[in-house]
């Protein structure tokens, strides 16, 4: 006989444990006192007897997942297990996730480290992220167990000698940058094989896979990364598989625990193991998606066979999605519940069914319009949202197709200028974030540390988006509000709530640094090393852009990059100084003393004359065009090293380069080439678009060696003979152009590194002494006897002191030998800071590649990381001590065939360094570490009558305000207007 719910009021009903997710099993009994049992029942034979019929039929009741209960001895009944639980979970199947309803009345932070004093901030200017960002307040914050309990005009503690009080005199305060996408933990700094844990080759389609699960404590980017304002990182899988898993928010602050879990940030509930209560929200759950090359190569597949894993899997979990949903509508209709059994779940599936119920956000690494429109027609296909495509090169592009997405539209995550390493980031602008903003699409920057942008220096994205048109209030909104907003955690996160960052600086002034970081109200920094930037406290005034960003849209993300006139004859109006070079490098030659109207004069690539309209005549030019530089200025252009520009157009597409170089000590070597050495200018490409939006960017020469890749992949291997370098003018059209080629042959690079495969470090140097002592006619044997000479530089990839300290040995020895001085450059150099008196006594150079060092791989885990942490960092440490130095642009790791891009903000790389030590590195100084010393590092030092002149508008060169509006080629006697 059935009998509802509803009937069962006349029985006591007892819970017994039942096996996990079976039936729960209840013994029904009257709710009057029964009798006594019969003490018969408890003799041995009879209790054995009765002890084996009750687990016989206890077991009978399990197999079955329900128990036959008598009601007045006579018909049965089945109740399922654990009615209240199941009614609430199913009632909690469809809620959206959130913070519990009492969460703003807290007190203490559950993360709260006990013992951690009260923090008090005075005389703050607070960007709290309110009003879209536009919000600004001054005043005190009062921070105490974990939270920022108070911000007023003016906070009194009274006699409270318990506490920290920090005098910010003013400084800009804001809540702590949010890295929406990283993979802190599970690709570790310093990458060691043994702490790669992003990408699993087990399977196209994973969402069962969690970053937590290889979450390592001992990442040395943490620290460095809080050293640049980040506070909490989202720890995305890898993008080698179409579904990498789970995603886990983590701060990044050590925690007395020292565990994965203790780092994570509002986790779903029961991911301990502990019991759910479905009464309370959900909180938010990440996935990660990849679409386009990476799981197409990962996986020997194509885009059609990506999507189709998406969807086979995505019909896996409607499908269980289904099952529950049928089943809890019987539940919650009050009618007969027998038989239904256990809920139905799947524990690979079950996150994937969470997707489909809009409780997991949805991060897509997704670059290109083809991808994009099929993940959008998927979103609609399986009814689930995309909270973020990520990368999304090509998303300025089509931004109507990303509104079309279901439920709503996504945010784009994206990077400030890295690009054109591949094919599907081939088409992506500088001045893609102001073009999705103005569409109305939430933007968003974030790093993708370690392998690309490291996070670190993300806000540097974010200042790059400002000076290429986004909005201030949307650029600091794009690293610390929307990002939080974006992980559902901006009840906590992007507004002045729980953590903050205190600047030296504007944050979208170059170089912003911060003074101290503070996490779940714990100080980060100890004894932070600070410098005071008086002149930066406001936002930059950076150019304006309206007409490229449209441009490249029109040209869908392909903009003509070469210049738009060249002329002869040209004054510049306005320019507030005027700088070239010498034979000692940059030099200040004009400097306005006000707004005034005189001009600087340029007939054939040359300056005639700076002055008034009567100090300059112009009766002679009756040509000329005019300019007003704005109060922008003049200064000589710099040189690129370090890249492979001149040499390629597409990182990895091989068809589009010169392509690799065959390493005589890791690959094998053709017989006819097996005593030859690569010369780069054979192999020269002009026109490709990083050296032309290096050129737009000031920076008109490049030094470029052969391109020696990572050998199976792995960056670690790049090869020992690299071969000879040239020296190149990055806006000509082909080598045979006057002008095209500065120097055809430049240095002879070699690299000594650390490599997981191949060679030792020791039969690299042993390789290196048998070439410089042991000539032949060949023109390998030659090259080296030039070494020897000291008539060519020698240029070795050196990142380990202990590497640098066996090649300044093994220089002393040439040098006895040959009773001349070697000419030897050190290129890299992340631990050279630990040798400066013994580079400074053997007169070695240095180019620091890339310029700010970070411990990428163990043979530089050593790197002075410099301020906030440091006082100085490896490059001013090196300057200090006299040795001569260079700097390489930022690019990702220390991988110079992903560089390319990153010439265009060498300019800033320049200046960045000037305000981190301006008692250091003065304006002429980081000029010259950008040029004049580079090219005499390699071997080339340049006529100065031959080096070009960039002018800008607004600014200089080195700076946020400045526009590059021309280029002035003594070399060819012409200017190149844009």
């Amino acid at each position: 006989m059935l009998i509802r719910i509803a009937q069962l009021e006349d029985f006591k009903i007892t819970q017994v444990p039942t096996m996990d997710k079976g039936l729960p099993i209840h013994y029904t009994e009257p709710s009057h006192r029964r009798a006594p049992l019969s003490p018969w029942l408890w003799s041995t034979p009879k209790r054995l007897a009765c002890a084996t019929f009750v687990l016989t039929a206890f077991g009978f009741s399990i197999l079955h997942n329900s128990l036959l209960l008598t009601n007045s001895h006579k018909g049965a009944v089945r109740v399922p297990f654990n009615v209240t639980d199941i009614t609430a979970r199913c009632r909690a199947l469809d809620v959206t996730p959130g913070p519990p309803a009492d969460f703003d009345t807290r007190t203490e932070s559950d993360r709260y480290e006990p013992g951690t004093l009260p923090v008090l901030i005075r005389n703050a200017t607070i960007w709290t992220g309110d009003g879209d960002g536009d919000e600004v307040f001054v005043g005190d914050i009062f921070i105490d167990s974990g939270l920022i309990q108070r911000i007023e005009k003016q906070i009194d503690v009274g006699g409270n000698d318990l506490i920290s009080i920090i005098d910010a005199h003013g400084a800009w305060v804001t809540p702590g940058i949010v890295d929406i996408h990283s993979h802190h933990g599970v690709m570790s700094s310093p990458l060691l094989s043994g702490a790669d844990d992003a990408n699993s080759p087990k399977g196209i389609t994973e969402p069962w896979l969690r970053s937590l699960d290889g979450l390592n404590t001992h990442d040395d980017a943490y620290n460095l990364s809080i050293s640049g304002g980040v506070t909490t990182s989202l720890v995305l899988p890898g993008s080698s598989n179409a579904i990498g898993g789970q995603a886990f928010t983590i701060k990044l602050r050590p925690t007395k625990e020292k565990s994965s879990s203790s780092m994570l940030l509002a986790p779903p509930y029961g991911l301990d193991g502990s019991a759910i209560d479905y009464s309370v929200p959900p909180l938010w759950r990440h996935m990660k998606h990849a679409c386009g090359e990476n799981p197409s190569a990962s996986y020997g597949g194509v885009r059609m066979d990506t999507v189709w894993s998406y969807r086979a899997i995505y019909q896996k979990g409607r499908e269980l999605k289904e099952k529950q949903d049928s089943y809890c509508a019987k539940v919650l209709e009050g009618g007969a519940i027998e038989d239904l059994g256990p809920f139905p779940d799947d524990l690979q599936y079950e996150a994937l069914v969470d997707t489909l119920r809009g409780k997991v956000k949805v991060h897509v690494h997704c670059y290109e319009a083809v991808d994009l429109d099929g993940f959008v027609r998927l979103t609609n296909e399986f009814k689930f949202p995309v909270a973020a495509f990520h990368h999304a090169h090509e998303a300025f592009l089509v931004p109507d197709l990303l509104k079309k997405a279901y439920n709503h539209t996504p945010s784009v995550a994206m990077f400030g200028s890295f690009a054109r390493y591949k094919r599907e980031g081939y088409r992506h602008s500088t001045y893609a974030p102001r073009i999705l903003y103005d569409a109305g699409i939430d933007v968003i920057m974030k790093s993708d540390t370690p392998a690309a942008v490291v996070s670190r220096w993300l806000l540097h994205d974010a200042q790059q988006a400002h000076y290429y048109g986004l909005p201030a209030s949307a650029a600091l909104a794009s690293v610390i509000t929307s990002p939080a907003k974006l992980l559902g955690l901006d009840y906590r996160l992007g507004y002045v709530r729980e953590d903050l960052v205190i600047w030296d600086s504007h944050p979208l002034a170059l170089g912003a640094t911060p003074t101290q970081v503070i996490i779940d109200g714990i100080l980060q920094i100890d004894n932070p090393a600070a410098v005071k930037k008086t002149d930066l406290q406001e936002a930059p005034v950076t150019p304006n852009f309206n007409e490229e960003a449209r441009v490249a849209v029109a040209y869908d993300g392909l903009p003509p990059l070469e210049p738009q006139e060249t002329r002869t004859s040209i004054v510049f109006r306005n320019a507030s100084s005027v700088w070239t070079r010498d034979s000692n490098g940059a030099r200040l030659v004009y400097e306005a003393s006000g707004p005034d109207d005189e001009g600087v004069l340029v007939f054939n690539g040359t300056i005639i004359c700076i002055g008034s309209r009567y100090d300059c005549p112009l009766d002679e030019y009756p040509d000329y065009h005019t300019k007003d530089l704005q109060r922008g200025s003049i200064m000589p252009a710099l040189t690129s090293v370090g890249t492979s520009l001149g040499l390629q157009e597409i990182a990895l597409e091989r068809s589009t380069a010169d392509g690799p170089v065959n390493d005589p000590l890791l690959d094998s070597m053709p017989s006819v080439f097996a005593d030859g050495v690569i010369h780069a200018y054979d192999g020269l490409m002009f026109g490709t678009r990083d050296a032309l939006l290096a050129y737009r960017a000031g920076v008109t020469s490049a030094i470029t060696a052969p391109i020696t890749p990572a050998s199976g992949g792995d960056s670690m291997n790049v090869g020992f003979l690299q071969g000879v370098s040239t020296f190149l003018s990055l806006g000509a059209k082909h080598k045979l152009e006057g002008g095209a080629v500065v120097r055809q042959d430049a240095a002879l690079h070699v690299g000594i590194l650390h490599r997981s495969k191949g060679a030792s470090i020791s039969t690299q140097i042993a390789t290196l002494r048998n070439l410089l002592f042991r000539h032949d006619k060949s023109h390998r044997g030659q090259l080296f006897e030039a070494v020897y000479n000291g008539t060519l530089t020698l240029a070795v990839d050196a990142k380990n002191a202990d590497v640098i300290a066996s090649l300044l040995a093994l220089k002393a020895q040439v040098e006895a030998d040959s009773k001349v001085p070697m000419k030897l450059t050190i290129v890299g150099g992340a631990e050279a800071h630990l040798l400066t008196p013994e580079l400074a006594s053997a007169n070695v150079g240095v180019i620091v590649a890339p310029v700010r060092s970070f411990p990428f791989y163990w043979e530089g885990r050593r790197a002075l990381p410099g301020r906030p942490l440091t006082k100085d960092n490896v490059l001013t440490t090196l300057i200090k001590n006299n040795v001569t130095v260079g700097i390489a642009p930022q690019g990702v790791e220390e991988v110079v065939m992903l560089t390319g891009w990153a010439a265009q903000n060498l300019r800033w790389d320049a200046g960045w360094v000037s305000l981190d030590a301006p008692d250091v590195v003065d304006t002429a100084t980081a000029l010259n570490i950008a040029s004049t010393n580079v090219e005499a590092l390699l071997g080339v030092p340049r006529d100065p009558h031959t080096v070009d002149l960039v002018a800008t508008t607004g600014g200089g060169l080195l700076s946020f305000e400045g526009k590059v509006v021309a280029i002035v080629s003594q070399l060819r006697g012409v200017v190149d207007i844009f």
